[in-house]
């Protein structure tokens, strides 16, 4: 299959200017699958309506079906289509974080949307992007769009349109390329099918900013991993195939070369930890320091992909950041890249 590219860079004020813009609105409308930018990571889109399409998505990423999608809308019209009984507290936070990342799973009305995109479950997850190409496209659409993470299942999350290239050039109708994101890791999801909500994915909007807006509206803020009821819950995520280690509390003092007994490594952290790196270590700079967590959010799959491209490394280290509200997020997807291989500094 050949795959379209379509850039879009010089048109992000006027999208309807673009000379090949009708060729992306009838792709999503003939049910093709089309990568769009959001400002999360690249979303892997199809008409969320058509069961084909849906099938398509889970065929192209190699994603089983029973894990659910987010559908992206540009207006809170749509919402009247598949979902019902959304409750006012909600609708609060709807108005308040919408455009935004961050997606609400609300009560599921059958009927509208093909029922692959749920999984199987009475509910579904709803976004409002804020990205101004991947907007504007769904606008121009005018579909509810279901668009999980553009990457081979598994694989770390696609942050620039390289990364969709690599891993899904030949196995969708095409790519929209726009510049690099601004988030850099998936939206928050939460939970609204009872009171007080729950965190079902973190994501950069956080429990805290959420309770500064509807008071006590999340109170139990860990992640209930066993129940999937959201995206990226359920299998193995952002994982490079390198086998990685993520250091728990991240890296205070140097590697003794010694202890790697032969095994060449690749580093990835904030700056401040290079001096710490041997001198036959690849360094991949995650962000400025252990604070600028916003840096690490934005880097950390190019960083992932950077280092399992190398071909003259056996093993991936991750300095982690201390845990806290700021970063559960960060450490959820470090978790779940080392496949839980955590171990303390003085472990190595």
């Amino acid at each position: 299959m050949k795959t379209y590219v379509w850039d879009v860079r010089k048109y992000v004020d006027n999208l309807q200017s673009y000379p090949q813009i009708n060729n992306i609105i009838e792709g999503y409308h003939q049910n093709q699958l089309i990568a769009l930018p959001t400002e999360t990571v690249y979303g892997l889109g199809a008409n969320a309506k058509n069961t084909d399409a849906v099938k398509s998505i889970y065929v192209a990423k190699g994603r089983p079906s029973d894990n659910p999608l987010i559908v992206h809308i540009h207006d809170r019209v749509q919402l009247e289509h598949f979902t019902h009984n959304i409750s006012r507290e909600t609708e609060i936070l709807m108005e308040a974080l919408w455009p935004g990342p961050i997606s609400f799973i609300v009560p599921y009305k059958t009927g509208y949307l093909s029922d692959l995109v749920t999984g199987g479950l009475e509910s579904v997850a709803v976004r409002m992007p804020r990205h101004n190409v991947g907007r504007e496209i769904l606008k121009l659409v005018n579909l509810p769009i279901a668009a999980p993470s553009a990457n081979l299942s598994g694989r770390p999350s696609p942050t620039k349109y390289e990364h969709v290239k690599h891993d899904l050039d030949g196995r969708i109708f095409g790519i929209i390329q726009a510049d690099e994101i601004d988030e850099g890791i998936e939206s928050t999801v939460i939970d609204c099918t009872s009171f007080p909500f729950k965190i079902a994915r973190p994501g950069s909007i956080t429990a805290e900013k959420i309770n500064e807006i509807l008071p006590n509206s999340i109170i139990d803020k860990k992640v209930d991993i066993d129940k999937p009821i959201a995206p990226g819950m359920k299998y193995k995520h952002y994982a490079p195939t390198q086998p990685v280690t993520l250091i728990e509390g991240g890296l205070t003092k140097s590697i003794n070369p010694s202890s790697l007994k032969g095994i060449k490594i690749a580093v990835i952290g904030p700056k401040t930890i290079e001096p710490f790196i041997p001198e036959n270590a690849k360094f991949i700079p995650l962000s400025e320091h252990e604070l600028d967590i916003k840096g690490a959010h934005r880097h950390l799959y190019d960083a992932l992909r950077i280092a399992d491209q190398l071909n003259d490394i056996d093993h991936i280290l991750i300095s982690g950041f201390e845990r806290n509200a700021k970063t559960m997020a960060l450490m959820n997807r470090l978790d779940k890249a080392s496949g839980h291989n955590i171990k303390r500094e003085d472990e190595l």
